[in-house]
């Protein structure tokens, strides 16, 4: 998709290949044309007020170290491999990170913290996810986020949340091979136990796991933001262990006889 491909450098464009090397079929395209969509859809938004006016005047006000920039400051749609068996799922585009650069976790020290742990686990090509078109490229992942656009003190209302949920639903549903879920941080949490209907729903806590009774499952972890990686609470280790524990349950969901 030339827009995708040129604004936030996803793996969408022809040419992906899975795992083992076959090019995707018939039914592979289908699901990447509406995600295409799904993602037209979501840029195009102006559904909470709140949201719009925060975003744009952050786009015009900027912060000092960007102030020569022009900031996306539109809604922020998922980006990854439309393959994957790994959807992580944050809690909002970054006022200064995904909604000055348009692509998730891009451009801020989250997305410096959490980029550096999927190149280590083999999910990304490079540790750094610094703009648009940096040749960053995700494997068997997908990165994305219950609410679409930055908002204020980046806490979206509840409201606001339930507004955007069907973006969100949508898209979990067009990631048809997706087998673990990892939220960062209970935001997200809440969100996925909410879509798949997850009862009773375990306490958040890092490393905790919800069965969706499908042989899909939720994994958790701490959120990447500054406040839990520089306090400790969140380290690179923590993370690495978590990211370990999302490919063995997702090999351990894969059909018997199919490989990535």
């Amino acid at each position: 998709m030339v827009r995708r491909a040129a604004m936030t450098g996803s793996n969408l464009p022809g040419g992906t290949r899975t795992r083992t090397g076959a090019h995707p079929g018939a039914g592979y395209r289908a699901g990447v044309d509406a995600l295409e969509r799904l993602e037209a859809e979501v840029t195009r938004c102006r559904a909470c007020p709140r949201l719009v006016a925060w975003r744009e005047q952050v786009g015009r006000e900027k912060k000092a170290a960007h102030r020569d920039e022009t900031y996306w400051a539109r809604p922020v749609p998922g980006f990854g491999d439309p393959a994957a068996r790994l959807v992580i799922v944050g809690l909002a585009p970054a006022a200064h990170g995904a909604n000055r650069t348009g692509r998730m976790f891009t451009g801020d020290r989250s997305g410096d913290f959490l980029f550096a742990a999927l190149h280590r686990a083999g999910y990304a090509n490079q540790p750094e996810s610094v703009r648009a078109g940096d040749g960053l490229r995700l494997t068997d992942a997908w990165v994305t986020s219950p609410v679409k656009c930055a908002p204020p003190a980046n806490k979206p209302t509840v409201a606001e949340r339930d507004t955007c949920a069907p973006f969100l639903r949508r898209e979990l549903a067009l990631l048809e091979r997706a087998r673990v879920f990892l939220a960062l941080g209970g935001f997200g949490y809440q969100g996925l136990a909410r879509w798949f209907g997850v009862r009773p729903r375990p306490a958040f806590g890092h490393g905790v796991e919800a069965p969706i009774g499908d042989g899909r499952t939720i994994l958790c972890s701490y959120h990447v933001s500054q406040q839990n990686t520089f306090t400790g609470r969140l380290t690179s280790q923590m993370l690495d262990d978590v990211l370990g524990r999302a490919r063995e349950l997702a090999d351990a969901a894969e059909p018997a006889g199919r490989t990535r």
